[in-house]
């Protein structure tokens, strides 16, 4: 049966379903939203008390619901100097060394970096030798993405590809996963030096998009295409620990990579791990 899985999603239209799932999930349908709201509530067990806004009727269409906000303090923000702290809600797919430019997709699998972060060496550069993190967004989380420590955005990169399912069955016998799927690559300046935080798009997700930009895609791309942002002046971003920097509209993965030598993940932190933005997830090592 997995195979038979995997293969579908080999042949299946993936874009043409994403795209019409997300006109349905952007539609103000009234009672047929929130049905499918409290149906969506009921079949993923979604703790709706976390939520600013309870009621499946308090919200206009499905994607309202799916990018819910939190009620203010229901994740109190880790604010130490030298901590990182996870910029989701999910669970650690997979997470440790870059090795010779490659990152840990599953067992038996791995994919290159570069090819990641948009094909350029010279953007992987920074990070050879460094940490990568892998984090799983299930449909039940909470789908807005937070700064893990606070960063100037010096380049957006939208890399235009797949939408393969991003769960462990698909990470584990599709080669090259993230890096075939389409993604919104961000590159900051840090207190310990460059971040990338990418947001990989799937199947059904059906926009991602950035405080700064708004919605980057759909419509998608036949190209890579980069976005370069001053340090300072009108259009310069910079984004403090804890607040909001993008959302997925139907679930995905965020992936994590740092420079060699500058940070440390916690020995807690292990593939399987679940996250929760706000809380601990590693450390800066001093020089």
């Amino acid at each position: 049966m997995d195979k038979v899985k995997i293969t579908l999603q080999y042949l299946m239209p993936k874009h043409l379903i994403s795209r019409l799932v997300g006109k349905v999930a952007a539609a103000k349908l009234g009672f047929i939203s929130h049905a499918l709201i409290s149906l969506f509530i009921k079949a993923y067990k979604i703790n709706m008390q976390e939520a600013r806004f309870e009621k499946a009727s308090d919200y206009a269409s499905f994607n309202e619901f799916f990018t819910r906000p939190l009620k203010d303090g229901i994740r109190p923000l880790d604010t130490a100097s030298e901590v990182i702290t996870q910029p989701v809600d999910g669970k650690v797919s997979q997470l440790g060394d870059i090795v010779a430019g490659q990152l840990v997709q599953a067992k038996n699998h791995d994919y290159s970096l570069q090819s990641l972060l948009g094909g350029k060496a010279e953007t992987a550069e920074p990070f050879l030798g460094g940490k990568f993190a892998t984090i799983y967004l299930a449909p039940k989380d909470y789908h807005r993405i937070h700064m893990p420590v606070t960063g100037t955005l010096r380049e957006m990169i939208y890399v235009p590809g797949e939408l393969f399912s991003v769960n462990p069955l698909t990470a584990e016998n599709v080669p090259d996963l993230f890096a075939r799927n389409e993604r919104v690559v961000t590159l900051f300046d840090t207190e310990f030096g460059p971040m990338a935080l990418v947001l990989v798009g799937a199947t059904i997700v059906a926009s991602i998009e950035t405080v700064w930009a708004g919605t980057v895609t759909p419509p998608a791309g036949k190209d890579v295409f980069s976005w370069q942002y001053p340090e300072t002046g009108l259009n310069s971003v910079t984004l403090e620990k804890g607040a909001e920097m993008g959302r997925f509209k139907l679930g995905s993965t965020v992936i994590l990579a740092f420079p060699h030598n500058k940070v440390d993940f916690l020995p807690e932190q292990q593939p399987g791990s679940v996250t929760r933005m706000g809380e601990p997830f590693a450390t800066m090592l001093s020089e």
